[in-house]
């Protein structure tokens, strides 16, 4: 076994504790990052707004991420995997 499979057999358990946390209190987590949010971008005066909204952004989709781990995304759709590569754009109908 090498060290990166030797790593990642070590981190299962934590990533599944992450994910149940995550789970149960992902509301109060999401209400958190727009505080926090909110505070960055009024002490910076408003100067990093929309990276302060990009950030919280991806934050807050990692959380959804880690909430919907069970293979069932947001509102019971199966968390398949794309059949495109990420980062490709949607073909155009």
């Amino acid at each position: 076994m090498g060290l990166f499979e030797s790593v990642k057999a070590r981190l299962v358990p934590a990533r599944d504790k992450v994910s149940g946390l995550a789970q149960q209190h992902g509301d109060r987590i999401q209400h958190g990052i727009d505080r926090a949010a909110k505070v960055v971008d009024e002490r910076t005066r408003g100067k990093y707004s929309d990276r302060i909204q990009s950030g919280s952004g991806k934050a807050k989709g990692a959380v959804e991420r880690l909430a919907h781990k069970d293979g069932t995304g947001p509102g019971g759709t199966t968390g398949a995997p794309p059949s495109t590569p990420p980062g490709t754009p949607p073909p155009a109908s």
